[in-house]
């Protein structure tokens, strides 16, 4: 399965099930195949508003799907996995495969009962589940209703099983007392409690945590929804830390979340979502759950994690056509030097981008039209070093609901930034040199592709744009 429905708009390239939306993820992965268990959210009547279980999609190459159906059925509507949200399943060291997952009763606090559980399945075939009675219900102290989202993996220096909680501490929900909780275990039956993994005292709430290792770095990553509603990630020595902040300590911006990562033939690919927003509509607010969007990780030689396409989905387009190299110049105000017409909402854009000493601002727009000179636009702010989403022109303010879709990034003049800018449908992707991010936009005004620049200089060149994946 290639194609996804969401509201009219097909996509080509990304995965949406049809008719549903793609929720949190639980990676795994298997031979050349990734497994990609899921919720699928139906919006009756809205966001988590109809119980589900975990789907299950395949797919080797993140172009091709094929939809296997439901793998773990949710529990009934009195049962503790009325709804089954967010874990992870691997293989255990006997070969058998084990998914831990979070069982949610949403009418259990009216009967003095805790919502959440962490609920345990087992299979042979990684197709077919069975539930069985392990459970781990909120310690003492933490709150019974935010307690899920488990993350389980082999400890090879400890030789033992390691689970992590997204948890939060008794009180007010708008505490900061977000942490992360883990269990440890020679068995993967019997589990102790060991406490505290990581309690910053920065967010209300850790969702979906991720413990891994690359060389001689140990990464621990989170998704919190009450500071920037980001996927964040902190890196150190050891697999307990401590855990030391980068400068950039996200994947992506506010279009991207709840991402999990699995490594499979070297490459560690993170699984996230781009949420959609209420009614279709620009200005108003991102809900959850929307469309698979993966991005391909790789450490720097600092011990950073950065962010590019995964490679079988830059394959996957067919030759595209080469654009002349241009420069748009202007010492006061704004220019724009169009680049490619007849776009259409799917195409992949390749190039280096460059400005001048003393430009204020340059970027690419694109899915617009230059004789009203409306377009979407990622918009690099050079002395800010940052780039961020928009619409322009801003008008009626405000045209695009754009809080949180911006991005850091070092610029400096004269320096070549190689850009991805992938378009698929409502979802627009870029990719600066190891740092991404996603969009939503549904109002477009036309199919023109764009530089812009103010106050100065900024050059495109050896670009490419392809507009059809290959056969």
């Amino acid at each position: 399965m290639r194609f996804g429905k969401r509201g009219g708009a097909m996509f080509k390239l990304y995965y949406q099930p049809q008719c549903r939306w793609f929720g949190d993820c639980m990676p795994f992965g298997r031979g050349e195949k990734f497994y990609l268990y899921h919720q699928r959210d139906s919006r009756k009547p809205c966001p988590c508003g109809e119980p589900f279980g975990w789907h299950l999609s395949t797919t080797s190459d993140f172009v091709a799907y094929e939809d296997l159906g439901v793998a773990i059925p949710r529990g009934g509507d009195e049962e503790q996995d009325q709804y089954i949200f967010a874990g992870s399943v691997l293989e255990a060291q006997d070969g058998s495969f084990h998914a831990f997952y979070t069982g949610y009763n949403r009418d259990y606090p009216q009967l003095g009962k805790a919502s959440q559980v962490v609920m345990h399945a087992v299979s042979d075939d990684l197709k077919q589940w069975k539930k069985n009675a392990l459970a781990f219900p909120p310690q003492e102290g933490y709150d019974p209703d935010d307690w899920r989202d488990p993350f389980v993996l082999w400890d090879e220096e400890g030789f033992r099983y390691v689970l992590l909680l997204g948890a939060r501490r008794e009180g007010p929900k708008t505490r900061l007392s977000g942490c992360t909780v883990w269990y440890t275990s020679r068995d993967l039956d019997t589990w102790e409690f060991q406490g505290d993994f990581w309690a910053p005292g920065l967010y209300t709430m850790h969702e979906m945590p991720d413990l891994f290792r690359i060389g001689d770095w140990w990464y621990h990553v989170i998704s919190e929804y009450s500071d920037r509603n980001r996927t964040v990630y902190r890196m150190g020595k050891s697999i307990t830390g401590p855990w030391f902040k980068p400068e950039d300590d996200c994947f992506d911006g506010r279009a991207y979340y709840a991402g999990r990562t699995f490594c499979l033939g070297n490459r560690r690919i993170l699984f996230g979502w781009v949420p959609t927003k209420e009614d279709c509509d620009d200005t108003k607010n991102f809900e959850w759950a929307g469309t698979f969007v993966p991005h391909e990780l790789f450490q720097r030689p600092d011990g950073t994690l950065g962010v590019k396409p995964p490679e079988t989905v830059r394959a996957a387009f067919a030759e595209g056509a080469r654009i002349p190299d241009s420069t748009a110049c202007r010492e006061d105000g704004r220019t724009l030097s169009v680049l490619s017409r007849g776009c259409g909402d799917f195409f992949k854009f390749e190039a280096d981008l460059s400005f001048e000493e003393g430009t204020v601002f340059f970027g690419l727009g694109f899915c617009g039209d230059s004789g009203t000179e409306s377009f979407y636009q990622f918009r690099f702010l050079c002395g800010e070093n940052r780039f961020l989403f928009e619409k322009s022109p801003n008008i009626p303010w405000y045209a695009c609901m754009n809080l949180g879709l911006e991005r850091p990034i070092t610029l400096v003049p004269g320096e070549k930034y190689h850009v991805v800018l992938l378009v698929d449908g409502s979802i627009a992707t870029l990719y600066v040199d190891g740092v991404a991010m996603n969009a939503r936009m549904y109002q477009k005004e036309g199919e023109e592709l764009c530089l812009f620049v103010s106050g100065g200089s900024a050059a495109v060149e050896n670009a490419v744009i392809s507009r059809e994946l290959k056969n």
